[in-house]
């Protein structure tokens, strides 16, 4: 049944991302290839063993293959923010410079299209960044985007806080500065989503890429209806190191003794575990459960993935967005803002992508209670002024009137706090291994803690009516 509240996103829109025509590919890029080469899982694969300078050379002859220029050096970025894909910089033997990216996902099969998606975008209004080159086939893809001056706002917010923490000199933009640019793109976004709001069929969400980030990473492939994926190479059978420091951790569990353990985290006890959430979002963020709403989107907007435009005069600072891997025609739009709303904001500071920092900043303790049948995490963590700035942003700019907007329109499903819970959840158990130790992540005892804590602070419930940021916010922009 299509709704006559909603308005199907016009053909000069969705059309473009079908429009091989429409790209300045070369003939190479625009055919596929075998990934029996895969060079872009090879590059992956040496810059995580930490030898860049062989990772730099394939992609300096991947560029060579699929750019009208030669490489003349290659530098990787060495980022935190970098979890599943590669950026870095290009000097080309003309003198130009390049920015590129590329995402190397597990189990890829197909093009993620990033560069017919910035068209999308930009056709629906958002700002976006559009790469000069892009490479779509198998093993190969890779965009390329002429230099920018321009800083990630995520490296800008990182600078506000090390400086706040006294682990860095002084911050190049103020707080204010950021906190009022982001306020201004959460507006933006709202009414993008707005202006193309939708209704979808079960097979158009289906078929959108940003479940890739979510579901994908929950199942076998093989087998769709069992647990696999990241979610089993993280944690099923595993064994976690958690809280205190490295060489005496406060407890080592298995994955049997924590999966169903009640948490409860700076005093508030949570009402589901981890084995709860991850099985409840595996059987509810299912792709096609979705028809309904649809939006376009860019889906996977976190600041790492934002350039800080710089006003001058009248003229304020913008962000702008890059790397749209899995934005869509028909992102469903519970699922839109999703990443942005986590990884902005819950994801900081330090203790996700600079776990190292937040070994030493931190002072988190892990203990059983008494019962044997929970876990008490005790933590000094804060996410501070600037994160509960860009919380409050997002909640009253963007949450609410997506919310509202789908109340009006009886497309506001009745589980729909438990679906953006759930995918909040998805966001730091399968960006990256939480576990500590040399066979699970980057993550010491003391973050491996902080983050499944926070982890499921963003999926459960608080537990005898007391309430935390996340609930408070959800609480403040029901319809």
């Amino acid at each position: 049944m299509r709704y006559q509240s909603f308005h199907r996103v016009p053909a000069a829109i969705t059309g473009i991302a079908h429009d091989p025509e429409a790209c300045p590919m070369t003939a190479t890029a625009a055919t596929t290839s075998s990934t029996a080469q895969a060079p872009t899982a090879l590059a992956r694969d040496l810059a995580r063993a930490g030898r860049i300078a062989e990772a730099e050379a394939v992609i300096a002859g991947l560029v060579a293959e699929v750019a009208d220029f030669t490489p003349a050096h290659v530098t990787i970025n060495r980022d935190g923010y970098s979890l599943n894909s590669v950026n870095g910089f290009i000097e080309a033997a003309d003198g130009r410079s390049f920015f590129f990216k590329f995402h190397q996902e597990e189990d890829e099969a197909e093009t993620v299209g990033e560069y017919y998606r910035a068209e999308l975008l930009a056709g629906a209004g958002f700002p976006v960044d559009r790469p000069v080159v892009a490479s779509g086939a198998v093993g190969r893809q890779i965009l390329i985007y002429a230099r920018r001056d321009q800083p990630r706002l995520a490296d800008l917010a990182r600078a506000v806080e090390a400086e706040a923490g006294g682990i860095g000199g002084p911050a190049p933009v103020a707080a204010a500065r950021l906190i009022a640019a982001q306020a201004d793109a959460d507006r933006l976004v709202a009414d993008r989503y707005l202006a193309t709001l939708h209704d979808i069929t079960a097979d158009e969400a289906a078929a959108e890429p940003l479940h890739r980030l979510f579901h994908d990473r929950l199942i076998d492939h093989g087998a769709p209806e069992r647990p696999g994926g990241r979610m089993v190479r993280f944690y099923e059978g595993q064994v976690f190191h958690l809280g205190g420091r490295a060489e005496a951790p406060d407890l080592t569990l298995s994955w049997h003794q924590l999966k169903d353990l009640r948490w409860t985290v700076g005093g508030i006890t949570y009402d589901r575990g981890l084995g709860a959430l991850f099985d409840e979002a595996r059987a509810r963020l299912l792709p096609a459960r979705f028809a309904g709403a649809g939006v376009v989107a860019h889906g996977d907007a976190h600041n790492a993935n934002v350039w800080f435009e710089a006003g001058a005069g009248d003229v304020a600072d913008r962000l702008v967005f890059f790397d749209p891997a899995f934005a869509g025609a028909h992102v469903p739009a519970l699922l839109a803002e999703v990443k942005a709303t986590f990884h902005n904001i819950f994801a900081h500071p330090f203790w996700l992508y600079d776990a190292a920092v937040a070994e030493g900043l931190y002072t988190v303790r892990a203990r059983l209670d008494a019962d044997g049948r929970g876990i008490t995490i005790d933590h000094d963590h804060d996410p501070g002024p600037l994160r509960r700035a860009f919380l409050a942003a997002k909640g009253d700019l963007l949450w609410r009137p997506l919310l509202q907007a789908l109340a009006a329109c009886g497309q506001l499903d009745a589980d729909w706090r438990r679906v953006v819970k759930l995918a909040l959840f998805c966001c730091p158990t399968l960006v990256m291994n939480l576990r500590a130790g040399p066979d699970g992540g980057h993550h010491g005892p003391a973050a491996s803690a902080l983050g499944l804590a926070i982890a499921v602070a963003m999926g459960a419930e608080p537990a005898g009516g007391a309430t935390d940021p996340l609930s408070t916010m959800l609480d403040a922009v029901t319809p």
